[in-house]
């Protein structure tokens, strides 16, 4: 029987960033699913301050030199690749010039949420999926952690649902209790647009605040995880009144094997419903 494949795709990997609730489960959660026998890649953006030399960070050249298109901007595309010796696990890392050199993640020395953080999330989701495409890799299930990932679900059931990579991918949404104040640019979703997107998903982003977009991924999602035990009281009523496949908060002892457990389900569920 062939592995299932799951895609991981984090906003934040410890050791990478500074250790958080959603950088630990990064780290330690693609571990856990590759040591229950599935087959796994993990991507991340690569933030100004993750120092290359000491992590031991490369440029995968036959991955990079696309250039994405946002807002009518060319903004070139660039892999890198590191590994986390102890974990035996390799970390993708999307990069540019335009959107990640600066040493801060999600806001400036003064506390200011950065005006672009819209086109870096943009950036982020689409880089990814092209990098998967050039990797040839078929993901059985797409596990997206965090409000950067949020526009994942969307590209998947839309201008990349046709692609013989993504056709057949299920993907599954985490909500995480790290709520940013400012909404993210009011024209988010315009910017966000590709070919093949319906007027009514797109629409689900018009609301470009947190609670907005990760209603919207949820909205878009296959599955959903509550992976923080509190969230935003918003998330938390729409978690509960949302009818497909779901999980409730897991300990932090418990969760991989509930996560491993969880695919199953989606995955099972899949194939009944292809049936």
């Amino acid at each position: 029987m062939k592995k299932k494949k799951i895609l991981f795709i984090s906003q934040e990997i410890a050791p990478y960033v500074e250790e958080n609730e959603l950088a630990n489960i990064g780290r330690n959660l693609p571990q856990g699913i590759q040591e229950n026998g599935r087959e796994i890649r993990t991507f991340m953006p690569k933030f100004g301050c993750i120092n290359e030399r000491r992590n031991q960070l490369h440029e995968v050249i036959r991955l990079s030199g696309m250039n994405l298109i946002i807002d009518d901007n060319d903004h070139p595309l660039i892999i890198k690749v590191g590994s986390i010796p102890t974990a035996r696990m390799q970390v993708y890392f999307i990069d540019s010039e335009d959107f990640f050199q600066r040493k801060a993640i999600f806001h400036c020395e003064k506390g200011k949420f950065f005006e672009d953080n819209d086109e870096r999330s943009i950036f982020f989701a689409r880089g990814v999926l092209e990098t998967v495409k050039k990797l040839g890799w078929v993901p059985d299930i797409i596990h997206c952690h965090g409000w950067m990932t949020s526009l994942v679900p969307l590209y998947i059931k839309s201008s990349y649902s046709k692609e013989p990579i993504f056709e057949n991918s299920k993907v599954v949404y985490s909500l995480y209790n790290n709520d940013f104040d400012k909404a993210l640019n009011s024209d988010f979703a315009k910017k966000a647009f590709m070919d093949d997107m319906r007027d009514e998903d797109l629409a689900k982003y018009n609301d470009s605040s947190f609670v907005g977009i990760n209603k919207a991924a949820m909205e878009l999602s296959d599955a959903v995880i509550k992976a923080s035990e509190s969230i935003h009281p918003d998330l938390e009523a729409h978690f509960q009144g949302i009818d497909k496949p779901k999980l409730d908060y897991q300990s932090p002892e418990d969760y991989i094997a509930a996560y491993n457990d969880f695919y199953d389900e989606v995955l099972e569920m899949s194939e009944v419903l292809q049936d």
